[in-house]
């Protein structure tokens, strides 16, 4: 496991937990985001519930409960806090129980879990202050793990796509770096990291890290795409131009591909007692 280092002070001018509108605008269309986001690595789950102390997991920024079903199915009791009710009630649709609210408003209200997790979320919320009320949300000996899922298509298919971003928006960073490969989250780690140590309330911060695959058909990872960051802002006719350049590449390439996943995961475990409420 590697230990992370510290890093030079926090600098939160423009930083993603900021844009808010951005953050809720996934709830445009919840059934698709439950249908096509990837899930985690079972093995990233079972270490976790490893690390902790019981079965007890709070999930932030839960969304459609992706993560949470996880944890249930590892035999988990599993909470979680979701800002947008629409994302919200098709969590409750699968049977998630979900209080809504920031995580940095949420209460805790005097209770403590074993585990606090966030999949694809974390950088939607203040770190400092996240870091913080997850300190006070865990009884001691329990476990924060945030994590993001870092894709890569095959390198002849990785650089078509970025050939469609290019022709469609010349000035979007994705025109270069259209997958988002692990190191593309190596400054959100360094962050999460950084403020888990400020708290004074962890040990210290580790990052795992999981390889995978998963195949994936045209229209299979075609659904997926209107369901990141980056389309909120973009015109209806600007997403037409992209699936369509996408998927007339993912035809050449031979109807389908094997993206290759690493699951990043900043984690560290709660010194003492939980704070009180």
């Amino acid at each position: 496991m590697a230990t992370l280092p510290p890093q030079q002070p926090l600098r939160f001018e423009g930083e993603s937990h900021r844009a808010r509108d951005m953050a809720q605008s996934f709830g445009s269309d919840p059934e698709r985001y439950d249908r096509a986001r990837p899930s985690y690595p079972a093995a990233l789950v079972e270490r976790v519930v490893a690390a902790s102390p019981g079965r007890e997991v709070l999930d932030v920024g839960c969304g459609t409960g992706i993560v949470a079903r996880q944890f249930q199915a590892a035999g988990c009791s599993v909470l979680g806090v979701e800002p947008d009710t629409r994302m919200a009630g098709q969590a409750r649709q699968r049977g998630l129980d979900v209080e809504v609210a920031t995580f940095e408003d949420w209460d805790p209200a005097g209770r403590a879990f074993d585990a606090v997790v966030a999949g694809q979320a974390w950088h939607w919320i203040d770190p400092i202050a996240g870091a913080a009320k997850a300190a006070r949300a865990l009884r001691g000996g329990g476990r924060l793990a945030v994590f993001w899922n870092a894709f890569q298509p095959p390198p002849d298919l990785a650089e078509a796509f970025g050939a469609v971003f290019r022709r469609v928006l010349p000035d979007s960073p994705l025109s270069q770096r259209p997958a988002a490969g692990a190191a593309m989250y190596a400054g959100i780690c360094a962050r999460a990291a950084d403020a888990i140590r400020e708290t004074s309330a962890f040990g210290g911060p580790e990052q795992w890290e999981f390889e995978w695959d998963r195949p994936y058909t045209r229209d299979e990872w075609l659904e997926q795409v209107p369901t990141s960051g980056f389309a909120a802002r973009l015109q209806p006719e600007t997403m037409k131009q992209i699936l369509a350049g996408v998927g007339a590449a993912i035809d050449a390439a031979g109807g389908g591909f094997t993206a290759h996943y690493t699951t990043v995961a900043v984690t560290a475990a709660r010194t003492g007692a939980a704070d009180p409420a």
